[in-house]
């Protein structure tokens, strides 16, 4: 059995003509050979499907793409999709709902999503008939999750998550974690994400792959789990991010990870890489570029220089920097205390609490 799975796909307005027009060559070149020789495609819806007008309450963009993008991503062979991120939601119930009837109709199943927060945590079951793997696709709070009351995207919780994945470890083979969550186009993790994802292994989790960061980030194998700190980009072309002192270089690379399992499970990483308005695969130069530069910021792991480079991004972003200097021990003390962090989110509410 082979599960082909792609991180983060969203429609900017660079290729979103392609998008309506059901380009699919154009879009995906030879990944879509990739696709072919795959059971099953999962890839991370990160924007709505819909042409409505009706973008929620936010800080950051509203994101969605043309109706015809499912059909697009139906014919180069995609067959499910992950919805669990923090865009799913921009266009509110309204954007979900068309979002939802174009995977219907062309057979795209999907998960990460449910009518309140129970609803939502509802795994999706891949099996050949004889290997049963559990998919369980989470995001970080942001914008979209669902709350008791309300729909929204399935949210991490280092104790619901845990229990789910224990849970579904009890019936099926494998069980496949995609995170969307870490600090964006950092490609490090930060210690409570690495804590939260070896958790993860220690409870069940055969694959762990962390998607939102938009840059490719770092891999260890922990115990006899696959940890990949950052899969990259799957389809986000944004041509803003030429003008990077990189070229564009770090959001335009990507990895497909490719999991075939018999009597035991392999990961390979496949690296592509955004070309014009489309996506292909990387040459064999630009392959072993990738894969060394991963193999090397992994190297990190093992010996602890990643907290180093960790903590270098963190201080080097001035958006952070607003509490004045006379409040910084108190708001500090508040998010280092959990019971404090408790009333603090209990006063202060997020537009997500009211979105529809």
């Amino acid at each position: 059995m082979r599960i082909t799975i792609g991180g983060d796909i969203s429609v900017k307005e660079d290729c979103e003509k392609l998008f309506a027009e059901c380009k699919g060559q154009e879009l995906f070149n030879d990944v879509i050979d990739v696709f072919k020789a795959s059971d099953r495609v999962l890839v991370n819806l990160e924007c709505a499907v819909t042409d409505k007008e009706t973008p929620i309450k936010k800080i950051g963009p509203n994101l969605k793409a043309p109706l015809n993008t499912v059909k697009t991503l139906k014919e180069v062979g995609v067959t499910d999709c992950g919805l669990s991120n923090n865009h799913i939601f921009d266009f509110g119930k309204a954007g979900i709902e068309d979002t939802k009837e174009q995977l219907e109709r062309f057979g795209i199943n999907y998960t990460g999503f449910g009518e309140n927060e129970q609803d939502s945590r509802k795994n999706m079951i891949m099996t050949d008939g004889k290997i049963k793997v559990a998919i369980i696709a989470v995001c970080e709070h942001e914008y979209s999750y669902a709350l008791e009351n309300r729909m929204g995207a399935r949210a991490y919780d280092p104790y619901d998550t845990n229990d789910d994945i224990a849970e579904a470890k009890k019936s099926a083979d494998y069980v496949i974690v995609t995170y969307h969550g870490g600090k964006e186009e950092c490609r490090y993790p930060s210690p409570r994400l690495m804590k939260a994802c070896r958790s993860m292994i220690k409870h069940g989790a055969d694959v762990v792959l962390c998607q939102h960061s938009h840059c490719i980030g770092c891999y260890e194998k922990f115990m006899e789990g696959h940890i990949l700190y950052g899969q990259g980009n799957f389809h986000f072309i944004c041509k803003e991010y030429e003008s990077k002192e990189d070229g564009g270089y770090m959001w335009n690379t990507g990895l497909l990870a490719q999991i075939d399992i018999d009597d035991s499970l392999k990961l390979k990483l496949i690296p592509c890489i955004a070309d014009g308005k489309g996506i292909r695969l990387a040459n064999k130069e630009e392959a072993e570029k990738m894969l060394y530069e991963l193999d090397s910021r992994s190297e990190d792991l093992k010996d602890g220089a990643w907290y180093e480079r960790w903590r270098e991004f963190a201080l080097s972003n001035d958006r952070y920097r607003i509490i004045p200097e006379e409040l910084k021990q108190e708001i500090a003390h508040f998010f280092d205390c959990e019971a404090h962090t408790d009333v603090c989110k209990e006063i202060y509410k997020t537009y997500n609490e009211t979105n529809e």
